[in-house]
Order: C-alpha cells, then structure tokens, then sequence
C-alpha cells in the first residue's frame, strides 16, 4: 500500500525517481513508521531493532546508510536470499563488510542457501575480519602455488579441525615455500 502510494506521489513529480529509488524509500519509510508506532504503543525505543530486507548488495548498502540517516534505532543487517557457496559468502561479505565500517549496524545475518552452521562459521569469519569479534585461531596461510613443498590446502584444513575448539584469539602462520617464509624472514 505504502509503495503504491509513493508510486503515485513519484509520478506527480516534475523529476520522478526511478522504481528503485521509490522502493528504497518505501522500505526505509515503513521501517521507520513501524518503530515510531510500536514506541507510541509504550516499546521502549532502546527495544526497537530495524530490518530491512533486500536481496542486492548495493540495494542493502543504500537503504541502510540512508536507514542509518534517518533514525537512531538499532539496525539488523542481513542480506536476504544471498545464494549458496561461494557467491552467498562474498555477497553477504562485501554488503555485511562495508557498513560496519560506516559505523552502521547492530546485529548481522548470514543467509546461505546452506547448513545454517555455515551461515554462522561465515559470520564469525567476517566478524573477526573486521576485528568486531577476536575468538579462536586465525589461519594465516600462503596461496596455493608451485614453490610449495607441500600440500597447503590438506595441511590448512587438517590445523582448522585440530584448533576450531581454542577460544584465545591468536594468530596461527602456514607458510609453505622460502620466498613467503624463510626468505622474507631474513630481511627482519
């Protein structure tokens, strides 16, 4: 109803918006209408978390920031129907990763098209990439390459399964050939 109505109010303008633009505003004008009204009813505002869900990278980044604009409510990040594998991980990483950096967002959620312990793992990660979070071990690891004298993939995976119990936030270093390792270790 909200959007049909903007819809309107967008085609009386001497410049109208793009469609894109009046859902932004729709979607972070109905959040806001909500949290005011549930505050009117007696919920604390300091009680009110705001989401706004979206399915595109730069959608979220741009209803949030403008979200984060407007209001001073607690706001959930979460990057609705990510995808699986590899592309769910990078969509939600880059949209997740981005606006805490702008200071904006609360509460994160990871949506995989996955084993929800993955959603979390994904999380964690991107949390302790960001230096939000600093539990367990992180893997520092040299790319798969020709100089190794091993295989750095079995030996990576192997360590995270024998540390992934460690809560102590340290820095554990793979390093697998004498330019990465001992080669740059002698110039310090």
């Amino acid at each position: 109803e909200l959007l049909a109505q903007l819809m309107d109010v967008n085609a009386q303008r001497p410049q109208p918006w793009d469609a894109r633009q009046v859902m932004y505003e729709a979607l972070i004008t109905s959040a806001i209408d909500s949290a005011r009204r549930a505050e009117a009813l007696g919920l604390n505002g300091d009680n009110i978390l705001l989401s706004c869900k979206v399915s595109g990278v730069q959608d979220l980044i741009a209803v949030y920031r403008e979200l984060a604009r407007r209001c001073d409510y607690a706001l959930h990040l979460g990057l609705t129907e990510a995808g699986m594998g590899t592309r769910g991980t990078v969509s939600s990483s880059v949209a997740l990763g981005i606006l805490p950096q702008d200071g904006i967002g609360d509460t994160i959620r990871i949506s995989l098209a996955a084993d929800p312990v993955e959603e979390v793992k994904v999380g964690w990660a991107l949390l302790r990439c960001l230096g939000v979070r600093t539990r367990g071990v992180n893997l520092i690891a040299c790319p798969s390459c020709a100089r190794q004298q091993f295989d750095v993939i079995k030996t990576v995976a192997a360590l995270e399964a024998r540390l992934e119990d460690i809560s102590k936030p340290i820095d554990v270093s793979v390093i697998g050939c004498v330019v990465n390792g001992p080669g740059e270790a002698t110039h310090t």
